[in-house]
């Protein structure tokens, strides 16, 4: 016991928490960043593709838009599908709004567990700290007159290690999901733009 009770003092098993948590944050930040790189692109495409649209080439317009990348081409590719065979009104409405949040869940998956790891980081650092200020007290109880200034200096500089770990820990995953967090709420309001604009397209053709 007191040789567990030591390590948790000098933040051991929180520091080796943190260093897992880090770079169990930096994996997922990763792979979000690869999975969303290319949610933003294909503005000109499907610009080009509602163009034709309008004009009535509904096979190249589908064309144009059926090998995209993002989240609005699929989208967008599916409405083209469905209006070409005919399907419109609330039912239509209705599964593009499935789709289109069936996107954004698949865009803000792991974003929750960045932000619960920028959350809980600097909380286990904390205890950490906590752990070791108890402890440092506790061996200047114990050395009576013998301690001194050094000491007591020691104990708290290693019981604040675990505060700064967490911290540096928690600022790059808060700040990841909050960057990943408004790439994925610009992906989902140009599926909105480009479903709205395909369904304006297709009730008002060019006379």
């Amino acid at each position: 016991m007191p040789v567990a009770w030591d390590t948790l003092g000098t933040g051991g098993p929180i520091i080796a928490l943190l260093a897992l948590l880090s770079l169990f944050s930096l994996t997922l930040i990763a792979v979000k960043v690869i999975q969303l790189w290319p949610v933003r692109s294909g503005a000109a495409r499907r610009a080009e593709a509602f163009r034709q649209w309008r004009e009535g080439d509904k096979h190249a317009a589908q064309k144009a838009v059926a090998g995209g990348a993002s989240p609005a081409d699929r989208v967008t590719a599916y409405a083209m599908q469905a209006l070409a065979k005919g399907f419109r009104g609330p039912r239509l409405e209705a599964e593009l709004m499935r789709r289109g949040n069936e996107e954004v869940a698949r865009m803000t998956g792991m974003i929750r567990t960045i932000e619960l790891i920028a959350v809980i980081s600097p909380l286990l650092g904390l205890l950490g700290t906590v752990l070791g200020m108890i402890q440092s007290f506790q061996e200047l109880e114990l050395a009576e007159g013998a301690a001194n200034a050094s000491v007591l200096a020691g104990g708290i500089w290693q019981a604040l290690l675990t505060t700064a770990a967490g911290l540096l820990v928690a600022i790059p995953a808060a700040v990841a999901a909050g960057l990943l967090s408004s790439r994925i709420d610009s992906a989902a309001h140009m599926i909105e733009s480009a479903v709205g604009e395909l369904l304006l397209s297709d009730e008002n053709p060019p006379v």
